[in-house]
């Protein structure tokens, strides 16, 4: 039996995630819970599961007590959100806050010994200069006490995401050394084909409306613009080890095929399955072992055909953006999540225009001198900076 903490319940991750313990009451037990404001679905997920304690990060002015359910601890704050990590009974940490606000959630559960199933991407984006070397200590402490699979990774930290799942999974019993390229996949987005010209006037409704996936709002407009693709060559590039001339973007519009990895003698692995978050989840909880599948595989006779093509980063700048600032390191990825964070935001509350967010995320990064990381405070300062600069250049 695993007990997990899920941070970020209330979102379309956690939410999943729970449907995963659901399916598999037997092997996971929820043991806590933390959520930003949703606090109504907070405490229908306290009931359903039983869970002792939860946490509110972000406050409302007035709590009304008398909401508690019968049984369960409330912590109020950000640093209540973080504290869940610590728990004695805290065996894996699911860290599905969104932005960079789940970066020392990811600190704090890898410092505490804890296993990270990961799904905050800017834990990576932003501090895996110092997120990377605690996943490597305590992967080292887990195969020494026997707690690790006699096979493959040790699993300290383990990627929530289609893409770095993937290849994850493709990794295992090979020789890293002997690995020539990773390739990202992409589904291309809702606009996939478009000219910056019909870009021009795009709402957010209509950037909302992803093909293949069903995510929460911020990652659906970075899917649309193709930062995600871009945060994930950098998570690829901590994760994995990988210099960025060896990660590849490469557009896959079924999304079927959930990345790649071509080895050294021109062989290529692919994983391949039904788009379903619940399927990386799953396996982040379930490592080493596999279990049942949680939705309907893939059925290949229906699949009718697969393509790829090249991204088109003239278009989608935030691509190119974001593999500029990985390539410049150091605070450079910090200053440039936070633009993007602040510049979506903007788009979809009508604020800033669709293009505008490639432009807000470049002006900041031309006006930050980027510096080596020292740790998550100045990460911290770097964030604050980067978000007043780019209300500044809003689109």
């Amino acid at each position: 039996m695993k007990r997990i903490a899920i941070l970020g319940s209330t979102g379309s991750i956690g939410r999943q995630t729970l449907d995963v313990v659901r399916n598999h009451p037997d092997e996971l037990q929820v043991v806590a819970l933390a959520c930003g404001r949703s606090i109504d679905a907070l405490f229908q997920q306290a009931v359903e599961f039983n869970v002792p304690v939860v946490a509110i990060g972000k406050m409302r002015s007035c709590f009304d007590w008398s909401s508690v359910p019968a049984g369960t601890q409330v912590q109020l704050g950000k640093n209540a959100v973080e504290s869940l990590v610590q728990l004695p009974e805290v065996d894996v940490v699911v860290n599905a806050l969104v932005g960079a606000a789940g970066l020392r959630a990811s600190y704090e559960t890898l410092k505490a010994g804890k296993v990270l199933a990961l799904a905050n991407k800017e834990s990576l984006v932003v501090g895996g200069d110092l997120i990377m070397p605690l996943a490597h200590e305590l992967d080292d402490k887990m195969r020494l006490a026997g707690n690790a699979p006699q096979h493959g990774p040790a699993g300290a930290l383990m990627p929530i995401d289609s893409e770095h799942g993937a290849i994850y999974q493709c990794l295992i019993g090979e020789d890293a050394s002997e690995v020539a390229r990773l390739w990202v996949t992409a589904s291309g987005g809702p606009f996939r084909g478009m000219t910056r010209e019909q870009l021009r006037d795009i709402t957010a409704a209509q950037a909302l409306k992803h093909p293949t996936w069903n995510m929460g709002a911020k990652i659906t407009i970075d899917s649309s613009t193709l930062m995600n693709k871009g945060l994930e060559v950098i998570e690829a590039h901590h994760l994995f080890a990988m210099p960025y001339d060896g990660i590849s973007v490469v557009v896959q519009p079924q999304s079927a095929i959930h990345s790649m990895v071509e080895f050294c003698d021109g062989s290529v692995k692919a994983h391949l399955g039904t788009t379903d978050m619940r399927i990386p989840i799953q396996y982040a909880l379930s490592y080493p072992k596999r279990w049942d599948a949680p939705v309907a595989p893939l059925d290949f006779t229906k699949l009718g055909s697969l393509e790829f093509y090249p991204p088109d980063t003239d278009t989608f700048r935030c691509l190119a953006l974001a593999r500029q600032a990985g390539e410049v390191g150091g605070t450079m990825p910090c200053a440039m999540n936070a633009a993007n964070e602040v510049a979506v935001a903007a788009f979809l509350g009508g604020q800033g225009s669709y293009l505008g967010i490639a432009e807000c995320v470049e002006a900041v990064m031309d006006a930050h001198e980027a510096q080596p990381v020292e740790g998550i405070e100045q990460l911290e300062a770097v964030d604050a900076w980067a978000r007043a600069e780019a209300a500044r250049n809003i689109r």
